[in-house]
């Protein structure tokens, strides 16, 4: 009896530590107050910055007066500020997709692009193409979403298979090898049903010719999902502890689990739609959110969120002055970053 009480005492105090770390300030917030401004200044550089390089006066008065007789004004409403805002969500979006099933799966090297979830999102939208070419741009989200819970669920089940358990470069070979049969099947389809044209967008990844219309129905949606992935963010540090630690916490880690791959399925598929198979944005940027932010993921997550917001816009500031007047593929361009991580990330955990 005296044991049972030791331990309830114990687990009590426990808990009270890690509610007093998770409520406690943390110097996360000034950096992330620094990032959001950071970021603000990168967008509006971004508005400036292009084929045709804009003015500062010409931006003020783009809000404050617009002339829609002005060449201007016309290229910065109607062109930049929708892809410009395209790629933060997007970025955003990865992003945090890579933070939650880094911490549902304790793998380092889990994110959309390695696992499988963005090449499945393409190829359900080539099937789309193919087999419903008058497909709504809603129709096509739902595609995308349905494409990135088959992506993910191969994956898995691919990786069941293996009988040592699930290792962090298991999972990563299964999503390599399931991205690399995804995209050979899109190709096929593409070839076959002559709609490479149409979904060689997807393939290279990019924000260009992005309409308002389209941000304000995608960001609408995965809005709600960021808000739900901040509302997991507790929930999310204490099974970092470890699930036993969490369960005597009172966290019921099959409801977290479920709710947080639905958010990363509707985060993903909505990057998808929008901008293509973007690449290694969801691998690369949590590992940055946690070395700056600590572990507390009510700071990764919004820290990721941000981060992964600023990568994109730079990469398609990049894309857009890098080869004028044509366009270099946003996702060749966080390849060049994220696949040096990956092979570091990968060596390192074949060693451990």
């Amino acid at each position: 009896m005296e044991q049972i009480r030791k331990d309830q005492l114990t687990k009590k105090d426990t808990q009270k530590r890690l509610m007093k770390r998770l409520s406690a300030p943390h110097p996360a917030a000034l950096i992330l107050i620094l990032s959001i401004g950071a970021l603000i200044l990168i967008m509006t550089a971004s508005i400036s910055i292009g084929v045709s390089d804009i003015g500062w006066r010409d931006i003020l008065e783009s809000f404050t007066a617009f002339d829609s007789s002005s060449t201007s004004h016309v290229i910065i409403r109607d062109l930049r500020i929708p892809r410009i805002l395209a790629a933060a969500l997007v970025g955003a979006f990865l992003a945090v997709s890579g933070v939650i099933m880094q911490a549902l799966t304790l793998n380092p090297l889990a994110s959309p692009s390695i696992m499988g979830v963005t090449s499945g999102s393409a190829f359900m939208i080539a099937v789309a193409f193919a087999f419903h070419p008058q497909s709504s741009y809603w129709q096509l989200i739902l595609w995308s979403f349905a494409g990135a819970g088959l992506g993910t669920g191969m994956v898995f089940l691919i990786g069941s298979f293996s009988k040592r358990g699930l290792t962090p470069v298991k999972l990563a070979l299964a999503g390599a090898a399931v991205s690399a049969l995804l995209q050979s099947l899109s190709t096929i389809i593409a070839i076959h049903f002559n709609v490479a044209r149409d979904i060689s967008f997807w393939f290279a990844g990019g924000v260009a010719g992005v309409r308002m219309e389209s941000v304000r129905l995608i960001g609408i949606l995965a809005f709600a999902g960021l808000i739900v992935a901040f509302a997991l963010s507790r929930s999310l540090t204490i099974m970092g502890l470890g699930e036993e630690m969490a369960k005597g916490l009172g966290i019921r880690i099959g409801w977290i689990k479920f709710i947080s791959v639905l958010v990363v399925l509707i985060l993903t598929g909505a990057a998808v739609s929008i901008a293509g198979t973007v690449g290694f944005i969801g691998l690369v940027i949590p590992h940055i959110a946690k070395k700056v932010m600590g572990m507390n993921y009510r700071w990764v997550i919004p820290g990721s969120a941000v981060f992964g917001a600023g990568l994109l816009v730079l990469a398609d500031m990049a894309a857009r002055t890098i080869n004028p007047p044509y366009e270099t593929p946003v996702g060749a361009l966080t390849a060049l970053i994220g696949v040096p991580f990956f092979l570091f990330l990968a060596r390192k955990e074949g060693r451990g």
